[in-house]
């Protein structure tokens, strides 16, 4: 599904190539033509404002939005997991279903991060990718609320997810997700005190609570995402990968 691989590049770091493939993006949602007319109208203005945008200006944004602010992190399990080995078990996991599924990653990035996890979904088949896009859809709400807070353009790559997968939202899920402290990115002590770092634990002694169950592609995928009982920092942090190139090929 082309479309999953154009909001893919929508949500990576900006970069000359991003710009320039602005066109290509457009042409490609609009002919696959997956996301309701509504929600592309979104992705339309967020299309408009990266091609009208200062590239420095763009690069600084999508840092104080996605790098600073933990609460808008693109890696699926900072959300979802804590810091005990469920969370490196996912990891594995995930990793292991791209592999099975013939997909490998080129971006040096860990694979719950957003735009690969969705470059991943758009080589398999429409349903089976709707399915996929369907399971983190607690997560995507989360943070598509959090950009509608800002008045963030990108809200609108959250809401083209949703409406793709038209997943049925958890509120338990998601009241948990809507505890994570959400700092704004001038608020360097509350970022802080966001992105305090724990001890991971791994082995006999660490936390083994919400285990996930590896029984098929969805099974792992659905237990990976599987909201932990808190929020905790991040296992590692890393620079965004572009995955702007190829849109439509």
């Amino acid at each position: 599904m082309r479309t999953l691989r154009a909001l893919s590049a929508l949500l990576s770091y900006p970069s000359r190539e991003l710009l320039a493939a602005a066109a290509e993006i457009r042409d490609t949602l609009d002919r696959e033509a997956v996301v309701p007319a509504n929600e592309r109208a979104g992705l339309h203005r967020l299309i408009d404002d990266l091609s009208g945008g200062d590239l420095y200006d763009l690069q600084e944004r999508y840092g104080l939005l996605f790098d600073r602010t933990r609460s808008l992190s693109l890696h699926l399990f900072e959300h979802v997991h804590g810091e005990s080995r469920d969370r490196g078990q996912a990891m594995v996991d995930l990793l292991k279903l791209y592999e099975e599924g013939g997909y490998t990653p080129a971006a040096s990035e860990l694979p719950d991060f957003l735009p690969l996890f969705l470059e991943y979904a758009s080589t398999r088949a429409p349903r089976e990718a709707i399915e996929l896009v369907g399971q983190p859809a607690n997560v995507i709400a989360a943070l598509k609320e959090r950009l509608t807070k800002r008045r963030s353009p990108y809200a609108a790559v959250m809401s083209a997810l949703l409406a793709i997968s038209r997943a049925k939202l958890d509120e338990a899920a998601l009241a948990v997700l809507r505890a994570e402290p959400d700092p704004e990115p001038d608020d360097l002590e509350a970022l802080d005190a966001a992105w305090v770092e724990q001890e991971v634990r791994f082995g006999p002694t660490a936390d083994t609570s919400g285990g996930c169950a590896v029984d098929g592609l969805a099974d792992r995928l659905r237990a990976a995402m599987r909201p932990a009982d808190g929020v905790a920092a991040p296992l590692t942090r890393g620079r965004r990968a572009t995955s702007s190139q190829g849109v439509a090929s």
